[in-house]
């Protein structure tokens, strides 16, 4: 399985030191992300008390948790990732074949993207879509390499996911739903991106285990997933229980 240590690449560390360079030129594609969502259902939300890792923003019945930053890219490329998510099992599990066109959705530093682009091959396309445009950096240095030129990094905004119309056989969240600041809105653009009999999956931090080692709101349930991804008219597929502290959650979008 190919992986890259973040403290021992020199590529993903010259574009980590590249994007704090450059935070102050992106502010302004920053807060054009954000303003993008003025047209968003704000029926669907509800102002809470904030804790102390959430927006003091709830929906249906859970409040949202704050993002982690793109500070912390280093600790989506921590070793010990291998052992505690099992990033193998997870890619088995997708299912994913050669030709595929897959969207990961807040793709981060291409931890999953460059793993899913080996499998789909050069027939295939991985779109890398990330809110953060430090992030988009980092996933654009290694999507340059003959080996990555079927990623095509994506800047997304906080309430839609930037992707082409029916175009997306899977799209997959891998600890990222629970932070989406408009998962309504989000939700509907991934849907209008996928092709019909496409899927989703959401892979989210077990709530129903206390021993996963991981903060209450940084967590989800498998029937709060279901929940949230019926309403954007997905239909549940499967639930899978193979990783260590991870749901795997997959819906369908119908047709096909």
């Amino acid at each position: 399985m190919h992986t890259i240590d973040l403290r021992k690449n020199t590529v993903i560390n010259r574009v980590v030191r590249i994007a704090g360079q450059i935070a102050i030129s992106l502010c302004v594609t920053c807060s054009l992300a954000q303003q993008s969502a003025v047209l968003a259902d704000t029926s669907a939300y509800q102002k809470t008390r904030p804790s102390a890792d959430g927006i003091g923003k709830s929906y249906m019945g859970r409040e949202i948790a704050g993002v982690m930053g793109w500070q912390a890219a280093g600790w989506l490329e921590r070793p010990e990732r291998m052992q505690e998510e099992r990033p193998d099992l997870l890619l088995a599990e997708l299912n994913l074949k050669p030709g595929m066109v897959v969207a990961d959705i807040g793709a981060g530093s291409g931890y999953h993207t460059r793993r899913m682009a080996d499998v789909v091959g050069k027939t295939g396309k991985v779109y890398a879509v990330d809110v953060q445009p430090q992030m988009v950096q980092m996933l654009s240095v290694f999507a340059r390499e003959a080996r990555y030129s079927n990623v095509k990094p994506v800047l997304s905004t906080v309430d839609d996911a930037k992707l082409p119309a029916n175009s997306v056989d899977l799209a997959i969240m891998v600890d990222v739903y629970h932070e989406l600041e408009f998962p309504l809105e989000v939700m509907r653009s991934i849907v209008s991106a996928l092709k019909p009999g496409g899927r989703v999956a959401f892979v989210e931090y077990r709530a129903e285990d206390a021993k996963v080692p991981i903060k209450a709101l940084h967590k989800m349930s498998e029937a709060q997933i279901k929940r949230e991804g019926t309403r954007v008219a997905l239909e549940w597929e499967r639930t899978s229980g193979v990783l260590p502290w991870q749901h795997i959650v997959v819906f369908r979008k119908a047709g096909g």
